[in-house]
């Protein structure tokens, strides 16, 4: 193993997203010794993903240029990207983590110059998209992309393809030689801040997500609405490419209900509301949208856009948990079926397309974290042992807006300096 120059007074921070940067950044411009690891190859986490923050429907990218910025002017921050922590051992004050490094065959040559993808034929799944689309197995993650570096897709090492994008690339910047290392990095703290992911889709049967193309989630009808997603900003079905100007969501799709997610994810009444302004840009007066809903969440500073968008005359509710969908086969219109609570009448309504608004659970389950924590029942990360050095930060400890997970990074940030700070007291 290879030691990584830290020290027990260096920060570790696990999870490249918005509360991992967060938490990085306010450690390291607190004068600490950070290093903040990442299973993928670029930072900023799924709030890249997003076409457009609420209540304001601004964009994330002046966000993330910012703490791009910060992060290219501290030295104090070191970055790791393809890492993932297989092990911490140890105790507050002095932990070791075990970090395996994943290789992504492009060196610190790179310009970003894409000639490497210009030159490759093989097509891969996009995760960046959700999978709604494919991309060359050289790429660049995104277009704000950090480190600014291209990767190749381990499928294509050791065919022509691989040599193809070596040959292409006049830097040097290509090595099919990397291997997979592990490194062992010391830590007097450790923020957890792994993020989280959609809930499943497939596993509420009764909507048919693995069954009908026209019904999709929430995450996946963001990158569509992006003029940087799959569709290049039109929203058009999946089956057919035809333009999606009646489109259903639905609320709570797996969350709050004993079957699959027990909680509340918080944000996802106020993500419809979001997208159908999406909906409305893209069709004007023609776009409807409608919300099947068991009651809107919108709390403190949100209630004035809930307000805005239940005046709006393109949006209906309708206030009930949807029974089933079914598929027109022919037309691959999408029927859903239901009650509506307020007359209590039953409804069979037709809609080109259907967003589920999946619910938030965490990206690494807190029972498979390698390190003494207390999990809640949805597997959040509830509270660290006592006199632990080991924090959670952001979504790995609640279903939390990108707010609210910026606040919690920021706390946590502050729980490990005053670890690291009693530290550097206990060896002066």
């Amino acid at each position: 193993m290879t030691e990584v120059v830290a020290t027990n007074q260096t920060i570790l921070v696990v999870g490249g997203g918005i509360s991992g940067v967060t938490a990085a950044l306010e450690a390291a411009e607190c004068g600490k010794d950070v290093v903040l690891v990442e299973k993928t190859p670029a930072l900023g986490g799924r709030t890249t993903q997003l076409y457009r923050y609420f209540p304001k429907l601004c964009h994330p990218t002046c966000g993330l240029e910012i703490n791009l910025r910060r992060i290219k002017s501290n030295p104090g921050l070191r970055v790791l990207t393809l890492a993932e922590v297989t092990a911490i051992s140890g105790s507050r004050g002095d932990y070791t983590a075990t970090v395996r490094l994943s290789p992504r065959y492009v060196n610190e040559n790179c310009t970003g110059c894409g000639a490497c993808t210009d030159a490759v034929e093989t097509l891969v799944d996009n995760p960046f998209n959700y999978n709604l689309n494919q991309m060359k197995a050289a790429y660049l993650p995104h277009a704000m992309a950090y480190p600014q570096r291209y990767a190749l897709h381990p499928s294509i090492i050791g065919t022509p393809d691989a040599e193809k994008a070596k040959a292409a690339c006049k830097y040097g910047a290509i090595d099919l030689d990397m291997k997979e290392e592990t490194i062992q990095i010391k830590a007097g703290a450790v923020i957890w801040a792994t993020g989280w992911q959609p809930y499943d889709a497939a596993k509420i049967q009764p909507y048919g997500y693995d069954r009908f193309a026209n019904v999709i989630t929430s995450v996946e009808f963001e990158r569509l609405a992006d003029p940087h997603g799959p569709t290049g900003g039109k929203i058009l079905r999946p089956s057919d490419g035809k333009e999606a100007k009646d489109v259903a969501f639905i609320q709570c799709a797996g969350s709050r209900d004993e079957n699959h997610l027990r909680h509340c994810s918080r944000i996802c009444c106020m993500a419809s509301l979001k997208q159908t302004n999406y909906v409305r840009e893209a069709f004007g007066e023609a776009a409807k949208s409608t919300i099947y809903y068991i009651d809107i969440r919108a709390i403190d500073r949100f209630e004035d856009f809930y307000a805005k968008v239940r005046a709006d005359a393109t949006v209906r509710f309708v206030k009930s948990k949807v029974a089933k969908a079914t598929e027109d086969q022919k037309s691959g219109d999408i029927i859903l079926h239901g009650v509506d609570t307020e007359g209590y009448h039953r409804y069979e309504n037709r809609h080109d397309l259907v967003v589920l608004a999946v619910g938030m659970q965490p990206s690494v389950n807190a029972a498979d974290i390698p390190a003494e924590i207390i999990s809640d029942s949805s597997g959040f990360i509830e509270s660290s042992a006592a006199g632990s050095g080991l924090f959670g930060a952001g979504c790995a400890t609640n279903a939390l807006d990108v707010n609210r997970s910026v606040q919690s990074a920021t706390a946590s940030a502050l729980r490990a300096i005053q670890v690291v700070n009693k530290v550097a007291r206990a060896e002066a």
